[in-house]
């Protein structure tokens, strides 16, 4: 066995290796036009300026009163300024009053500063008798003022290219005066799961079957990040494997298949593929679970190619699959958010020739979390709760308790 496992690594890529050449073969998708509040999460293909000033005049930020700094300076409860009320303007009105020596007007949050005033002075620092306001603070030069074009200013760059969009700069963008934006366009992915023993969830159960919960995982994956998919069950029929993947290749933009990985009898994806004419990158990684990982191209398409058992089939498309298909979605920095954590245990590896990845759960402290490795009798119930994937790297077979590392979130 063990000599068995030697040859297997000796085909074999590291870990990094197969990252690296999938993130340098596959190229972002073309772009599309979108409306503004279809754009979060996504992608942005070019830089983009500000078409407006926002604000788009001096505005005030607090309710209060516009005057004239100077006049103000040596207010006080005990010693209040008196000034007249000249008029009230609110905010998106196009009054045109002036505050000149000895007046003062009120203003909404938002509005317009009117022509002369330069500071306002909070509501709750004033006092109304009849037509007079009794100032009792001073407010400088600017004070409660935000000035045109102080949150984007016309012509200046927003958004780079590349970056991914949050709802902050979604609405950043809108005040920019953008009601569209262009973005990479979101693959479309097919998943093709095979073996006699799959069934389509919501189908009868039959003896000895099992519901394909790899591939509605994969695509669950996939619409997180707002990808569509197509997924398909083939039986282990080789001219059948052969007719789906020719199909689903001509209608989507990379392919996954689950199952059929590796060189048992019925381990005919990458024969099949052969025949198809795909250039392969790779086939085998040196990481345990998901050994079998293959990644290439079918008709200039990426195909990816995952193990059928439940835990390397998930790592291998975190490792792997997940960061191409961002890469094709445009994203800059595609993979998992990493986060430094600290072993609450040792974490033992089974082979120093490969990357051992460990499924686990994250506990908040007040220094740094502390991640805890599932040991779970049940495969998918470990999966179904892992927070955070942490890596043994080859060379090494234990991290010892206490070490503090990255881990690879999921959550």
């Amino acid at each position: 066995m063990d000599e068995e496992r030697d040859m297997i690594d000796d085909l074999a890529v590291g870990l990094e290796e197969a990252l690296e050449i999938t993130l340098e073969r596959v190229a972002p998708l073309a772009s599309e036009t979108v409306n503004l509040i279809e754009s979060v999460d996504r992608v942005v293909s070019e830089d983009l300026a500000a078409l407006v000033d926002s604000p788009s005049v001096d505005a005030s930020l607090k309710d209060g009163y516009a005057v004239l700094s100077e006049e103000v300076a040596a207010a006080s409860a005990e010693h209040p300024v008196r000034l007249l009320l000249a008029g009230v303007m609110a905010a998106g009105e196009k009054q045109d009053i002036r505050v000149v020596a000895g007046t003062a007007v009120r203003v909404l949050t938002g509005a317009k500063i009117p022509n002369g005033a330069d500071a306002v002075v909070s509501e709750e620092f004033v006092k109304i008798e009849g037509r007079e306001v009794l100032v009792e603070t001073f407010a400088e030069f600017g004070r409660n003022i935000l000035a045109q074009g102080s949150d984007v200013s016309r012509g200046k760059i927003v958004v780079r290219k590349g970056s991914r969009l949050t709802p902050g700069m979604v609405g950043m963008l809108a005040a920019a005066g953008h009601s569209s934006v262009s973005v990479i366009r979101n693959p479309v992915v097919g998943i093709l799961a095979t073996g006699d023993e799959v069934v389509a969830p919501g189908q009868p159960l039959p003896e000895g079957k099992l519901y394909a919960s790899n591939i509605t995982t994969l695509g669950a994956w996939c619409r997180r990040y707002r990808m569509k998919t197509r997924l398909a069950l083939v039986r282990d029929d080789p001219e059948e494997i052969y007719q789906v993947l020719k199909d689903l290749s001509n209608h989507v933009d990379a392919v996954v298949t689950s199952g059929g990985a590796w060189t048992g009898d019925r381990d005919m994806v990458v024969q099949i593929l052969e025949r198809l004419g795909w250039q392969r990158a790779f086939h085998r990684i040196r990481i345990g679970p998901g050994k079998a990982v293959g990644f290439g191209f079918l008709e200039k398409k990426p195909v990816f190619i995952l193990p059928g058992g439940p835990p390397s089939n998930l790592m291998g498309f975190l490792q792997i699959t997940l960061p191409g298909l961002l890469k094709l979605a445009g994203h800059g920095r595609p993979g998992l958010p990493v986060l430094r954590v600290r072993t609450a245990s040792d974490l033992l590896g089974r082979h120093p020739r490969w990357t051992q990845l460990i499924f686990g759960m994250i506990e908040k402290r007040p220094d740094l979390p502390v991640f805890y490795p599932l040991k779970g009798t049940s495969r998918l119930k470990s999966m179904a709760e892992a927070e955070a994937v942490a890596a043994i790297p080859e060379g090494e077979t234990v991290i010892p308790a206490g070490t503090v590392i990255p881990v690879q979130l999921l959550e």
